[in-house]
């Protein structure tokens, strides 16, 4: 662990539920149980107050809301209005698109700023083999329904894995390119189902830039992002041009300058992807004399003084239950 001086946090990832209508092969068991909560969780009021506090007091710019699949909960429209309507600078969401079509526009109205799409495969029978309950055709109307809904940002996402999606990443970024959006090339990270396999699926950024140049032209830019994305300029043959995204946890680790913290859908706050405990916000809520303040900061303090200066390698926790 690391003692830190600058107690500042630059993003709130919000796990809205752990549900999710896809059991993706690195993200979930496919016989996995889906755990029923029987302890009250953080209401999307307390949610909202989180991180008007965490702003005022930490300098938050950035909130994303993440599950499992955060538009299978119903209050996630809600909660994206109370946040726009407390002022936060960012609103982002993360999600499968498989509701997507339905309701990218409502959350536009409701004051969604960005939105990141997972996509791990342009081939039907693949895409669902790789999420195990997905339908590439309703993730793609859900990516239709979000370009025309008018997003500050959409962006794609794709965990590559070897001998899986690993051949289609140039399909992938022509996909992207032609459709003016941007697409971000995840390593796979040793978390819960993805450690046993991670040897054999794992594929380094620096290799899918490589197979990505035999099509097109990259160039590095030097801009600073506040999601560890490396970003690329692109052009293809044709002379389209776009942005490359490559986050690569595992080869160029992002630890040291992390301002992140994550909520669980059960109401611990996190310091850390890998970390197994963390903090419970519920009783700083539900105390009796009201908001317990001074309990807050201690648990965000404790958060942010939890993070170490290189993570651990492997956590044997599934990522739908900390919000990936």
């Amino acid at each position: 662990m690391t003692s830190r001086s600058d107690m500042t946090v630059d993003c709130l990832r919000v796990s809205v539920t752990d549900r999710c209508n896809m059991r993706c092969l690195y993200c979930v068991p496919e016989d996995a149980v889906v755990p029923v909560r029987r302890q009250p969780t953080l209401s999307m009021s307390e949610i909202a107050a989180l991180a008007c506090f965490l702003r005022d007091s930490y300098g938050l710019r950035t909130v994303r809301l993440t599950g499992g699949e955060p538009l299978l909960c119903p209050e996630t429209i809600p909660l994206v209005a109370a946040l726009a309507e407390k002022g936060l600078e960012d609103v982002a969401l993360t999600t499968n698109a498989q509701r997507l079509g339905d309701l990218a526009e409502p959350l536009r109205r409701a004051g969604l700023h960005r939105v990141n799409i997972s996509l791990d495969s342009l081939d039907s029978a693949r895409y669902a083999h790789l999420t195990r309950g997905g339908q590439l055709d309703r993730a793609l109307a859900g990516i239709e329904a979000a370009r025309a809904a008018g997003f500050r940002s959409v962006k794609l996402n794709t965990v590559v894995l070897r001998g899986e999606n690993d051949r289609e990443v140039c399909d992938l970024l022509d996909f992207a390119i032609a459709r003016g959006l941007e697409i971000r090339f995840l390593e796979l990270m040793a978390i819960g189902c993805a450690a046993p396999n991670h040897r054999r699926w794992f594929v380094s950024s620096d290799e899918v830039i490589e197979r990505l140049k035999t099509r097109f032209q990259l160039v590095a830019l030097r801009e600073m992002h506040d999601d560890r994305a490396r970003v690329h300029w692109v052009e293809d043959v044709r002379g389209r041009t776009g942005r490359v995204g490559f986050i690569s946890p595992e080869t160029q680790p992002f630890c040291a300058g992390c301002r992140r913290l994550r909520l669980t859908a059960d109401g611990t706050l996190l310091g850390c992807l890998m970390d197994a405990t963390g903090f419970a916000l519920l009783p700083c809520f539900r105390h009796p004399k009201g908001p317990d303040f001074d309990g807050l900061h201690q648990a965000i303090r404790a958060a942010l003084l939890s993070k170490p200066a290189m993570r651990e390698r492997c956590s044997p926790q599934l990522m739908a239950a900390i919000g990936g």
